[in-house]
């Protein structure tokens, strides 16, 4: 009895045994199948797949000639090396500067310029046929400069540069048509797209400072010339117009002079003719004083007999009055002065009493 308990827990041991046995070789196994996943997983990841980044260009190589052109970020498959290979560009947009060039305009004088250039990778195929990896773009693209600036400035000028009146600097278009031709020139070469390209600075050698120091001064020469001769002109116009202008002012004045005085020459033949139709006496003698007036002036002397004509004229105006007719005469100014004050010539009438009262003072002083 003892004996068969014995042998019966022998087998039991190792029934548990082989059970612990089969338990751990399947784990055993399981955990190989999974590494041997994981390592045909990485070699599958790095030998059949290849990834481009957001900021990349990528070329395919097969045996070393371009398979596939990839421009998309992405994982892409492939065959493992030496079957395929994968070459990678930076596709970002790139700064340039070039350097510091010496060129002649079409005036034959010369200049340095410095520019710059931006630029990315338009065309990888292309890229990698004409400059690959040999990191040489940068002295391609710096050619492309040199070569768009000596041709473009050889049809333009000095003072087309440098010039004291902005609107004659033509800086703008010469960037321009410089930035064409490198833009058509490397993107048809080395599938490169240029964004742009400027004028970094302008220098100029020492021999050519003097030539453009007499520039500036013959364009400020010019300016002067200009603004002296429009100032010219316009004192010209003004003179004009202020002659043209006095001549009217003058026509206008003599006119209205001329009205004025026929005005007075109609009044005083009015005056006249009322003194005449009413057949008096004052009208006679201020006629024959008119006589005498006009035949003197401020200088003239006159020693004359006082009986002959027209001198008589006072001493015979005077008669009357010591003949009695001096009523008459009052009656007659009377009239005249009414008459002038009622037509309201007042001043007319004012000069008329104040010449009156000449004669009469000179009559009472006897020097009549």
């Amino acid at each position: 009895m003892k004996k068969e308990k014995i042998v019966n827990g022998e087998n039991a041991e190792i029934k548990n045994k082989k059970e612990k046995g089969d338990g751990s070789s399947v784990g055993f196994l399981v955990l190989k199948i999974v590494i041997a996943a994981l390592v045909l997983l990485v070699v599958f990841y790095f030998g059949f797949t290849c990834e481009v980044r957001e900021s990349n260009a990528a070329i395919i190589l097969r045996f070393g000639a371009p398979r596939a052109e990839i421009t998309e970020a992405g994982l892409y498959l492939k065959l493992p090396w030496p079957f395929e290979t994968v070459v990678t560009y930076d596709n970002r947009v790139q700064y340039l500067e070039s350097n510091n060039h010496e060129t002649t305009t079409m005036d034959k004088k010369n200049i340095i310029l410095q520019s710059y250039a931006t630029w990315e990778i338009k065309d990888p195929l292309t890229y990698h046929n004409t400059v690959g990896a040999k990191g040489t773009v940068d002295s391609y693209i710096r050619d492309q400069i040199k070569n768009a600036t000596n041709s473009v400035m050889g049809t333009y000028t000095l003072s087309d540069l440098i010039s004291s009146q902005n609107e004659d600097i033509k800086t703008d278009e010469i960037q321009q048509k410089i930035f064409e031709l490198v833009k058509s020139n490397c993107e048809a070469n080395y599938g490169i797209s240029v964004i742009d390209v400027s004028i970094l600075r302008i220098s100029y050698p020492d021999a050519n400072l003097q030539a453009i120091f007499a520039n500036i001064s013959a364009e400020r020469q010019g300016v002067i010339d200009k603004i002296l001769a429009d100032a010219e002109a316009q004192v010209s116009d003004i003179t004009t117009s202020a002659d043209a202008e006095a001549e009217k002012i003058k026509g206008e004045g003599i006119t209205k002079a001329a009205e004025i005085r026929a005005k007075a020459e109609k009044e005083v033949a009015s005056i006249y003719a009322n003194a005449q139709s009413a057949n008096i006496e004052l009208y006679k003698f201020l006629k024959e004083l008119d006589t005498i007036v006009n035949s003197v002036n401020e200088g003239t002397v006159l020693v004359v007999d006082a009986d002959s004509y027209p001198f008589n004229i006072l001493l015979e105006y005077g008669n009357k009055i010591e003949g009695g007719s001096d009523e008459k005469v009052v009656e007659d100014l009377t009239y005249i002065i009414a008459t002038l004050r009622s037509e309201g010539k007042t001043k007319e009438a004012d000069d008329l009493v104040a010449a009156v009262n000449a004669i009469l003072v000179a009559y009472s002083k006897g020097e009549g």
